[in-house]
């Protein structure tokens, strides 16, 4: 797909909701048009896997997601053999008296009985009815260990995947790739030379307004104010989870749900909990005072 420029891109993601700043949107510009991978590295809320989505969405492409955690391995990451599938099929052909077992055999390793895991479905061509772009999210890199870094870093430079029973599968079209990473330990510097860079901070105030009255149309533009402000004053507080852009847009909607369209200190209060997520948070905030978040957020 023809972008354009950077802008033309960023009014395509605008039009999804997602509201990027002019180096996000020259960022993602690039990755798409020079085929390299995104590297999102920030804070937790600040929008990266949200990036993935609204790019997809943006091109008409699916989102394929792999979830990062600690101990997952290549297998889990690019295929599975239908065991049940397989016996299944085994017995129907017993059933059927088959006693060509070199048949049988290699009909049990046809691509019917195989799992596509993310990185497969990504790198496999588009089936029927599918879209043909694709968008790989590699979501929290940094929860994952050195061997499963390495081992994306192999697949990220060819985009081909061998299947022993099957042979090479290799990408017609590759993939979008956007890697996000919430800094809880170094990623290789090899895997960050693959891909572009980019880093995601919390957004300005004007900004941050903007994405709440672009999501929540009902908000007013007062409120939306009132909770970008205190949700940044939250932020500059030694707090275990700062809240995020997400939780700014639960907050507004807790509000609009009971029917607030002011941020005071007792509604405030009753709805601390859609964002802030820890006891010692919550206990912090209200011992400061709820009038030092509303009036003391809206100062800032």
């Amino acid at each position: 797909m023809d972008l354009g420029s950077p802008d033309d891109l960023a009014r395509r993601l605008a039009a999804t909701g997602y509201l990027a700043d002019d180096g996000l949107a020259t960022a993602a510009y690039l990755a798409l048009a020079m085929g390299k991978p995104l590297f999102c590295e920030g804070e937790a809320g600040v929008g990266k896997t949200s990036l993935a989505a609204a790019l997809a969405e943006a091109t008409g492409a699916e989102l394929i997601r792999l979830q990062c955690y600690e101990g997952i391995d290549a297998s889990q990451a690019l295929y599975d053999w239908d065991f049940p599938r397989q016996l299944l099929h085994l017995r129907a052909a017993e059933a059927a008296g088959s006693t060509d077992t070199r048949t049988i055999e290699g009909e049990l390793y046809d691509r019917r009985f195989l799992i596509a895991r993310p990185l497969l479905r990504a790198i496999e061509p588009a089936g029927p009815g599918e879209a043909e772009g694709k968008v790989l999210l590699i979501d929290e890199v940094d929860r994952a260990d050195d061997e499963f870094e390495a081992f994306l870093l192999e697949v990220l430079s060819d985009f081909t995947i061998t299947v022993p029973e099957l042979g090479t599968i290799r990408a017609e079209r590759p993939p979008m790739v956007v890697v996000t990473s919430n800094r809880t330990r170094d990623v290789h510097d090899a895997l960050k030379r693959r891909c572009l860079y980019h880093w995601l901070d919390h957004p300005s105030l004007e900004r941050e307004i903007a994405i709440i009255q672009r999501r929540l149309p009902d908000v007013s533009e007062r409120l939306a104010t009132q909770i970008a402000s205190a949700t940044r004053h939250l932020r500059t507080l030694d707090l275990l989870k700062p809240p995020g852009i997400a939780e700014a847009l639960d907050w507004a909607a807790a509000l609009r749900t009971i029917r607030m369209d002011l941020l005071q200190a007792d509604a405030a209060d009753r709805t601390l909990g859609a964002v802030l997520k820890h006891k010692e948070d919550l206990e912090l905030v209200r011992g400061q005072g709820m009038d030092v978040l509303v009036t003391g957020g809206a100062a800032r």
